[in-house]
């Protein structure tokens, strides 16, 4: 017991239990209702964080899942994640094209798995 207080005496408990985990593996992809319904909060809410949201999620998500549709929805253009960690609904297609078709200028910066994203519109 002393050899093994000694070997991992700088390791938190957590450290020691994800040690033998591969948390890099995807267990469970979101279903299209899933994904709908934490959209559909997203709207209802007043720019969450990311756990706020998850608690207040009609049906119960698992947070490895959760997660995997908020990094969907930002690469989507559909949220943005601002400084503090508030989700922020940023999605409005009708509005988005009434300024394309009124002239404005869209340029965007930063491509994600050859998706455009992260426009900024002038």
């Amino acid at each position: 017991m002393v050899e093994l207080n000694k070997m991992f005496k700088n390791e938190s408990y957590i450290n020691l239990y994800n040690r033998d985990i591969d948390m890099t593996k995807t267990i469970h992809y979101p279903q299209l209702d899933t994904i709908i319904m934490v959209e559909e909060t997203i709207q209802k809410m007043d720019y969450p964080r990311k756990t706020e949201l998850w608690k207040a999620l009609p049906k119960k998500v698992m947070y490895q899942t959760f997660c995997i549709i908020i990094d969907y929805l930002e690469q989507s253009g559909k949220i943005l994640v601002d400084k503090d960690g508030r989700i922020i609904w940023t999605w409005n297609p009708k509005i988005i094209k009434k300024m394309i078709n009124s002239g404005v200028k869209i340029r965007c910066y930063k491509k994600v798995n050859s998706r455009i994203n992260n426009c900024i519109i002038s």
